[in-house]
Protein backbone atom coordinates (compact mmCIF):
# COMPACT_ATOMS: atom_id res chain seq x y z
CA UNK A 1 0.00 0.00 0.00
CA UNK A 2 1.38 3.46 -0.88
CA UNK A 3 1.69 6.04 1.60
CA UNK A 4 -0.20 7.99 0.02
CA UNK A 5 -3.15 5.39 0.50
CA UNK A 6 -2.11 4.67 4.34
CA UNK A 7 -2.29 8.70 5.01
CA UNK A 8 -5.78 8.77 3.64
CA UNK A 9 -6.78 5.29 5.99
CA UNK A 10 -5.13 7.29 8.71
CA UNK A 11 -7.24 10.39 7.92
CA UNK A 12 -10.62 8.09 7.26
CA UNK A 13 -10.01 6.62 10.89
CA UNK A 14 -9.43 9.87 12.66
CA UNK A 15 -12.44 11.26 10.84
CA UNK A 16 -14.81 8.23 11.74
CA UNK A 17 -13.16 8.35 15.48
CA UNK A 18 -14.04 11.58 15.92
CA UNK A 19 -17.61 11.19 14.73
CA UNK A 20 -18.02 9.17 17.24
CA UNK A 21 -16.86 11.54 19.67
CA UNK A 22 -19.43 13.69 18.41
CA UNK A 23 -21.92 11.31 18.33
CA UNK A 24 -21.27 10.59 22.07
CA UNK A 25 -20.91 14.31 23.10
CA UNK A 26 -24.40 15.17 21.47
CA UNK A 27 -25.99 12.27 23.23
CA UNK A 28 -24.78 12.68 26.71
CA UNK A 29 -23.64 16.68 27.21
CA UNK A 30 -25.76 18.42 24.47
CA UNK A 31 -28.55 16.76 25.10
CA UNK A 32 -29.81 18.80 27.75
CA UNK A 33 -28.70 22.08 25.88
CA UNK A 34 -30.03 21.77 22.47
CA UNK A 35 -33.58 21.26 21.31
CA UNK A 36 -34.94 18.61 19.48
CA UNK A 37 -34.18 19.95 16.34
CA UNK A 38 -30.39 20.84 16.66
CA UNK A 39 -29.72 17.62 18.04
CA UNK A 40 -31.37 15.78 15.19
CA UNK A 41 -29.13 17.96 12.97
CA UNK A 42 -26.13 17.17 15.18
CA UNK A 43 -26.45 13.59 14.53
CA UNK A 44 -26.94 13.84 10.78
CA UNK A 45 -23.70 15.96 10.99
CA UNK A 46 -21.87 12.77 12.90
CA UNK A 47 -23.54 10.26 10.94
CA UNK A 48 -22.47 11.82 7.71
CA UNK A 49 -19.03 12.27 8.68
CA UNK A 50 -18.54 8.45 10.28
CA UNK A 51 -19.79 7.45 6.62
CA UNK A 52 -17.37 9.14 4.96
CA UNK A 53 -14.29 8.31 7.32
CA UNK A 54 -15.30 4.58 6.71
CA UNK A 55 -15.19 5.71 2.76
CA UNK A 56 -11.94 7.02 2.98
CA UNK A 57 -10.59 3.77 4.94
CA UNK A 58 -12.21 1.77 2.60
CA UNK A 59 -10.84 3.79 -0.37
CA UNK A 60 -7.24 2.87 0.76
CA UNK A 61 -8.39 -0.96 0.06
CA UNK A 62 -9.71 -0.57 -2.89
CA UNK A 63 -7.03 1.93 -4.35
CA UNK A 64 -3.84 0.35 -2.53
CA UNK A 65 -1.74 2.70 -5.11
CA UNK A 66 -3.77 5.54 -4.18
CA UNK A 67 -1.98 7.84 -6.66
CA UNK A 68 -5.17 7.62 -9.01
CA UNK A 69 -5.96 11.18 -10.06
CA UNK A 70 -9.61 10.11 -10.11
CA UNK A 71 -9.09 8.74 -6.49
CA UNK A 72 -6.42 11.37 -5.39
CA UNK A 73 -9.52 14.10 -6.06
CA UNK A 74 -12.55 11.76 -5.16
CA UNK A 75 -10.71 11.36 -1.35
CA UNK A 76 -10.09 15.61 -1.60
CA UNK A 77 -13.49 16.16 -2.52
CA UNK A 78 -14.76 14.14 0.63
CA UNK A 79 -12.57 15.73 2.75
CA UNK A 80 -13.57 19.01 2.11
CA UNK A 81 -17.33 17.96 1.60
CA UNK A 82 -16.98 16.54 5.30
CA UNK A 83 -15.64 19.77 6.54
CA UNK A 84 -18.16 21.86 4.75
CA UNK A 85 -21.21 19.14 5.42
CA UNK A 86 -20.74 18.10 8.82
CA UNK A 87 -18.69 21.41 10.15
CA UNK A 88 -21.72 23.84 9.28
CA UNK A 89 -24.16 21.71 10.58
CA UNK A 90 -22.36 20.69 13.89
CA UNK A 91 -21.77 25.03 14.40
CA UNK A 92 -25.48 25.40 12.84
CA UNK A 93 -26.45 23.09 16.18
CA UNK A 94 -24.79 24.72 18.54
CA UNK A 95 -25.17 28.30 17.33
CA UNK A 96 -28.63 28.63 15.80
CA UNK A 97 -27.63 30.75 12.97
CA UNK A 98 -29.47 29.95 10.09
CA UNK A 99 -27.28 31.55 7.61
CA UNK A 100 -25.03 28.84 8.00
CA UNK A 101 -27.15 26.78 6.21
CA UNK A 102 -26.24 27.98 2.79
CA UNK A 103 -22.99 26.12 3.30
CA UNK A 104 -24.16 23.27 3.74
CA UNK A 105 -25.14 22.40 0.43
CA UNK A 106 -21.81 23.13 -1.04
CA UNK A 107 -20.36 20.15 1.06
CA UNK A 108 -23.15 18.21 0.13
CA UNK A 109 -22.05 18.93 -3.25
CA UNK A 110 -18.91 17.96 -2.31
CA UNK A 111 -19.02 14.93 -1.01
CA UNK A 112 -21.49 14.04 -4.37
CA UNK A 113 -18.54 14.59 -6.22
CA UNK A 114 -16.28 11.92 -4.22
CA UNK A 115 -18.75 9.34 -4.74
CA UNK A 116 -19.22 10.64 -8.64
CA UNK A 117 -14.97 10.02 -8.78
CA UNK A 118 -14.86 6.85 -6.62
CA UNK A 119 -17.30 5.19 -9.31
CA UNK A 120 -16.02 6.43 -12.33
CA UNK A 121 -12.39 5.18 -11.33
CA UNK A 122 -13.79 2.08 -10.00
CA UNK A 123 -15.73 1.65 -13.66
CA UNK A 124 -12.23 2.22 -15.38
CA UNK A 125 -10.35 0.40 -13.54
CA UNK A 126 -8.71 -3.19 -14.74
CA UNK A 127 -8.52 -5.88 -12.71
CA UNK A 128 -5.19 -7.37 -11.15
CA UNK A 129 -5.67 -10.81 -12.12
CA UNK A 130 -8.02 -10.64 -15.76
CA UNK A 131 -8.81 -14.64 -15.31
CA UNK A 132 -11.39 -13.70 -12.35
CA UNK A 133 -13.33 -11.69 -14.51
Amino acid sequence: MSRSSLRWAGTGAVLAGLAVLAGAFGAHALRARLGTDALAIWETAARYQMYHGLALLASAALFPLGEVGLVRTGRRFFLAGVVLFSGSLYVLALSGVAALGAITPLGGAALLAGWLCFAVALFRARPADASTS
